[in-house]
């Protein structure tokens, strides 16, 4: 067999760094490997529409029609088990062995596992399209739900429990909701949207036990009281996928270790997407790891560039999103970059945190409204972010000075 470009990982990321390369122009060997029987699918859905459709669908990023006009082999179902770099091959679980000339790791990310005795049946993870139909399953009027976590992921799913009359627990042991990345001004808002919709929000309590006897799910917290309920969601963040990296002798911190061309230890393998770190430029090469469906995009169609020798550095500022309850919520850059804050209001309830370097440079920006009251300034305040630009405070906060002046500045 020939040796081409072996993608292992057909999510978002993986499916658009194939797609790419047909794009560029390389009419060599493309083979995408999946553990998943499906298509390669956005993620973004599985706590959103798939919760609350009646008939949920994957929403795929392509079509067997294509990668078959393009002559991408889409190998699924199967599990990438080595790496020999000696002679540049990936063995499959099926006994098969894949030639490369280049490899890209888009392996993602999997849940965090809750680390305590008593879990079962009824406690269980999202991650994929099979693990939102099982839960889509027990969301309706009547169910009890209880969400482990108060990230993105499980206020979500929360919105969705809600929306078709699940009585909803959120158990939080941080202090607050959205504690990593969210400013806690627009947490708060986000926290009293559920609690006007009838979400209990429980924060600042551990959980003490769990016992799962198959019928229910009886959580016990550290201060001693008590929740029951008919399924349990765990959302409690993610961890990179980065054992066959690790067992190939790669560089792993945080994930595989990337350049800012994503290339790894090995000159011959990348890595891009929700399994990989990589330093930023922006933010003086701080090595970070994205778990973001824009991320998985940019980093896919960039890997596909630099298979093929481009050399181009990872250079976009990162974009976080969550949709809940009508609200919409951007942010742009890594808020915990900033020492000060400047606030500009938008009118309708909507506005914007502006965080500032020491030096004054803009360095994150997080926004909150209805529906999309913030996007347009969010894209503003990215480039504003990537450019490096020191943009008077005043002149941030006042609705009557448009950002997209602050530009030309």
């Amino acid at each position: 067999m020939a040796r081409g470009m072996v993608i292992i990982g057909a999510g978002e990321c993986g499916g658009r760094a194939a797609l790419g390369l047909r794009e560029l122009g390389y009419d060599g060997p493309v083979t995408l490997v999946g553990d998943e029987p499906h298509l390669p699918y956005e993620r973004p859905p599985l706590s959103k529409d798939a919760m609350v459709s009646e008939a949920p669908e994957i929403k795929a990023i392509t079509s067997d029609a294509i990668l078959a006009e393009k002559s991408i082999r889409h190998i699924h179902s199967v599990q990438a088990v080595a790496i020999d770099r000696a002679a540049h091959a990936v063995r499959l679980s099926d006994g098969s062995a894949l030639p490369y000339e280049k490899l890209l790791l888009a392996t993602g990310s999997t849940p965090r596992k809750l680390p305590m005795p008593g879990l079962g049946p009824r406690c269980v993870y999202l991650r994929t399209f099979t693990d939102a139909l099982a839960i889509r399953a027990h969301l309706s009027a009547g169910k009890r739900i209880a969400v482990i976590g108060g990230g993105f992921i499980g206020l979500e799913l929360a919105a969705a429990a809600r929306k078709l009359g699940a009585a909803v627990t959120v158990i939080e042991a941080q202090p607050r909701i959205l504690m990593r990345g969210v400013p806690a001004e627009i947490a708060q808002i986000i926290h009293d949207a559920h609690v006007a919709e009838g979400v209990d929000i429980l924060c600042g309590d551990g959980i003490a036990s769990i016992a799962d006897d198959g019928n229910e799910v009886r959580i016990t917290l550290v201060g001693g009281q008590e929740i029951s309920a008919d399924l349990a969601v765990i959302g409690i963040g993610a961890v990179p996928v980065t054992g066959l990296a690790a067992e190939a002798g790669l560089a792993i911190d945080n994930g595989v270790a990337v350049d800012a061309e994503l290339r790894s230890s090995d000159p011959d393998i990348l890595a891009a997407g929700d399994c990989c770190s990589f330093p930023l430029a922006v933010y003086g090469g701080r090595r970070v790891r994205l778990e973001a469906w824009r991320n998985a995009q940019e980093q896919g169609a960039l890997a596909a560039r630099n298979m093929l020798g481009a050399g181009e550095a990872h250079a976009a500022v990162p974009w976080f999103w969550s949709d809940q309850y009508g609200l919409s919520l951007q942010i742009a850059g890594l808020s915990d970059e900033g020492r000060s804050t400047v606030r500009r209001d938008l009118g309708d309830g909507a506005f914007i945190l502006f965080h500032l370097a020491e030096d004054g440079r803009l360095v994150a920006a997080s926004g909150i409204g209805p529906g999309n009251a913030v996007a347009r300034d969010i894209r503003l305040a990215e480039m504003l972010i990537g450019k490096r630009a020191k943009p008077a405070p005043e002149a941030l906060g006042s609705q009557a000075v448009k950002l997209r002046s602050l530009l030309a500045a």
